[in-house]
């Protein structure tokens, strides 16, 4: 009996077993695929969409690819990126100088502050009752301290000797209105002080400006031409100092602040070079004026003299030279003299610019520069401003030596 049983038992789990692998055989083979069907051409193409594999087509009219909105707005499914945008570049914003007539009010007061302890010295020595040789004496070495220069001195002094025994009593106004008279006298009052820049037969008016580097040649260069802008004429600026790596830069900033072209060449380049092409573009362009800053290297005496006579000879091909202004610097004194002769041997100056004036109160250079050189002081500095360049007028500065 119980092998009957047994027998049954393992009948069934053998028949189990076999059911299980027929039915895992079935499970692991593929379905055939559905057998073709032809396409039907009057349907429209179909779009596939997630999860509608078991629905009818929609019925959707085809979309260009410009209607498409794709993500990121692109024409396709790659992201396009805009090209990085350059450097802005900034046209800068252009200035209005300050009037010649509206600026010399608030230089004269500038300079007063500076220079009058010349004339308050002057003034005191003259008051004293008694006019000895000593006083004398006094009063001249104030005038040589002052930068006067020795023979203006002597001369002053000489004339203000005969005045005061012609005048006996000196009352402070009249000492004041002698010694005002005789530093007219000695500044000078009959002379042409105008910067040349208006010829009468052509345009452009040209103007070569000179001086030792370090003398504010470059920005009294810049300077000038906002004088000339703000009288309403038209400037080109020609950077012919090619040697200073940054003067070409510096020139060029002040022209850009007041609507001015610049000419400009190579560093180290030829300056006559560039002194030409300044003029020829002045000429086409039709301006009123043309401004040449130069080189100013003293320390090769024959080279700067070359270079400068080849800048005037090369610029004098196109037309005559107006002007040639030889910048000084005021506190230099003396020493600016020996600047002044070097300059003077190259090229035939006709006009002074004084800059720093408001920097000593050594203004009797004012004097000497003219009497060394034989020609006048046209302009004089006052400052660091933009606009603190203006014509120099005698009874102004005179008016500032004596004070009120």
């Amino acid at each position: 009996m119980e092998t009957v049983i047994l027998a049954v038992v393992i009948a069934v789990v053998v028949l189990a077993v076999l059911g299980g692998l027929v039915v895992g055989s079935r499970r692991q083979k593929s379905l055939p695929p559905p057998p073709p069907t032809a396409p039907d051409i009057t349907a429209p193409p179909t779009e596939p969409h997630v999860g509608d594999e078991a629905e009818t087509p929609r019925d959707e009219p085809r979309r260009t690819i410009e209607e498409v909105d794709l993500p990121g707005g692109g024409a396709t499914g790659t992201t396009v990126e805009e090209p990085p945008a350059g450097p802005s570049v900034e046209v800068p914003e252009l200035e209005i100088p300050e009037p010649t007539e509206g600026r010399l009010i608030r230089l004269r007061a500038r300079l007063s502050r500076s220079q009058n302890a010349l004339g308050k010295g002057l003034l005191t020595l003259l008051s004293r009752e008694h006019l000895d040789e000593d006083t004398w004496e006094e009063i001249e070495d104030t005038l040589l301290t002052a930068d006067v220069g020795v023979q203006p001195t002597q001369e002053l002094v000489e004339r203000l000797r005969e005045r005061v025994k012609v005048l006996g009593t000196r009352t402070p106004e009249e000492l004041r209105a002698l010694l005002r008279d005789e530093l007219l006298k000695l500044v000078g009052t009959d002379v042409d002080r105008t910067v040349k820049t208006e010829p009468a037969d052509r345009k452009p008016g040209i103007v070569m400006v000179v001086g030792v580097n370090g003398t504010g040649k470059t920005t009294t260069t810049g300077k000038l031409a906002r004088v000339l802008v703000a009288d309403g004429r038209t400037v080109v600026l020609g950077a012919a100092d090619t040697f200073r790596a940054a003067a070409a830069d510096q020139l060029q900033t002040w022209g850009e602040r007041v609507g001015a072209h610049t000419v400009r060449g190579p560093e180290a380049g030829d300056p006559a070079s560039v002194a030409f092409d300044a003029v020829k573009e002045g000429k086409e362009m039709g301006v009123d004026v043309v401004l040449i800053d130069t080189a100013g290297r003293l320390h090769t005496k024959t080279g700067l003299m070359d270079e400068l006579g080849k800048v005037k000879r090369v610029v004098e091909k196109h037309a005559p030279l107006d002007e040639i202004l030889l910048v000084l610097d005021a506190t230099t004194g003396q020493n600016g003299l020996v600047q002044a002769r070097v300059f003077a041997e190259v090229v035939d100056i006709t006009g002074i610019v004084l800059t720093k004036l408001d920097g000593t109160a050594k203004g009797g250079i004012v004097v000497a520069v003219q009497r060394e050189l034989g020609v006048p002081v046209k302009l004089v500095g006052l400052g660091e401003g933009a606009d603190d360049l203006a014509p120099f007028e005698p009874e102004a500065f005179v008016d500032a030596l004596i004070g009120d």
